[in-house]
């Protein structure tokens, strides 16, 4: 264990707080060159960098700066996930970074594969008035990924704790789903490398009010903390309503990334839905958005597909999770490969999107079509409500 920090003596916090960014990545070796990038360009940074052990049910807590390692322990959690180191720990060591006077801005460098967002809701809420980082001013959210690794690692079957990289003993989340996540929802992305495929489908699957950094180099923490993290902003890059299609490079004629956003004003129908699922929500493609159907005409239901897998659920009511706008069927597709094979792929998934929508004469009857019938989308949405 080594505390050199604490020979210092705690001050009152100064006028000038420092400012707070939060770094994720899926790649350790990244994280940790982009922390190490940080701390040599600025003098005035110290970089907590947070790694979970959850074969211990602890957490590994580094401080570093200029000087080099300022505090390194283990810390026993109650629980081994992120919202608990960042509850137990994060923010109470960040209250003592900021009230040492020492350093003019703090990065929080989040466990591998970790998501940014509920770290950033967590920060915001504890930096208001009165709380324990009262002051604190969270400037972005930083992802850095390596261009050269992007398709493979989001379009590809990986799960998480194959790569030695699970948060928690049960996590066997899709490496993809990991990697879009913090794509989607950063407030500045970091790339390395030059794949031109990769460079694609990072900005298709980008935020359009993010920025992009080419190269650790133009990393620097002063230009981010001119930013200054909208926690409104960072929910709807998050929430699959706000799924859109990014920005490219159209000039680029080696950049085999491709998007399809499908949408209709109509439900899936639930039978067809399962028997075209296997083309329309699986394979290596990144899949977000949002769908209803009519034996449950007042749910809005997820749509969340990576990395082979996908996910659907209920997610409340449109009146109250989309204040009142009409349902839809919205879900963009991402993915990448030669021309014929992505045109290939294209047709089967707009086939399967048209096959497994509800028909007009399906929906126009008031619902009178669908009472009695067996709810086949039970074992994934839940109970429909009474």
């Amino acid at each position: 264990m080594v505390l050199n920090y604490t020979e210092a003596p705690l001050i009152p916090r100064p006028r000038n707080t420092p400012a707070l960014c939060v770094l994720v990545s899926s790649d350790p070796v990244l994280r940790d060159t982009a922390a190490a990038s940080l701390t040599l360009t600025s003098p005035g940074v110290a970089v907590v960098r947070h790694d979970l052990l959850p074969d211990a049910g602890a957490l590994r807590r580094v401080v570093v700066d200029a000087t080099g390692v300022v505090e390194e322990v283990t810390v026993g959690l109650a629980h081994p996930c992120v919202s608990c180191s960042v509850r137990e720990d994060a923010v109470p060591t960040l209250a003592r970074l900021a009230a040492a006077g020492r350093w003019t801005d703090l990065v929080l460098a989040l466990p591998v594969t970790a998501e940014p967002l509920p770290v950033a809701r967590a920060l915001s809420a504890h930096a208001s008035p009165g709380e324990m980082l009262d002051g604190l001013r969270l400037t972005a959210t930083v992802a850095v990924v390596d261009l050269d690794q992007v398709e493979a690692d989001l379009l590809g079957d990986d799960l998480v704790d194959e790569r030695g990289l699970a948060l928690t003993d049960t996590d066997e989340r899709p490496l993809g789903e990991a990697l879009a996540a913090q794509l989607e929802q950063v407030d500045v992305v970091v790339t390395t490398g030059d794949d031109p495929t990769g460079d694609g489908l990072t900005d298709r699957l980008r935020a359009r009010d993010s920025r992009r950094i080419d190269g650790l180099h133009e990393l620097d923490v002063a230009a981010l903390a001119t930013h200054r993290h909208d926690s409104a902003a960072a929910e709807g890059r998050a929430h699959p309503l706000g799924a859109r299609d990014a920005r490219r490079d159209p000039t680029n004629p080696h950049d085999r990334s491709w998007s399809l956003l499908l949408k209709s004003p109509r439900p899936f129908h639930p039978e067809r839905l399962l028997a075209h699922i296997e083309h329309l929500g699986t394979g290596p493609v990144r899949s977000r958005g949002v769908f209803h159907v009519p034996d449950r005409p007042d749910s809005l239901c997820l749509w969340d597909g990576a990395g082979g897998a996908l996910c659907v659920a209920d997610l409340g009511t449109w009146q109250e999770v989309a204040a009142g706008r009409p349902p839809v069927t919205r879900i963009l597709v991402v993915g990448a490969g030669e021309p014929a094979e992505s045109e290939k792929v294209r047709d089967l998934i707009l086939d399967a999107f048209g096959e497994s929508l509800a028909t007009g004469a399906e929906v126009d009857d008031g619902g009178l079509h669908w009472l009695g019938r067996e709810d086949v989308l039970a074992p994934w949405l839940g109970a429909r409500a009474v």
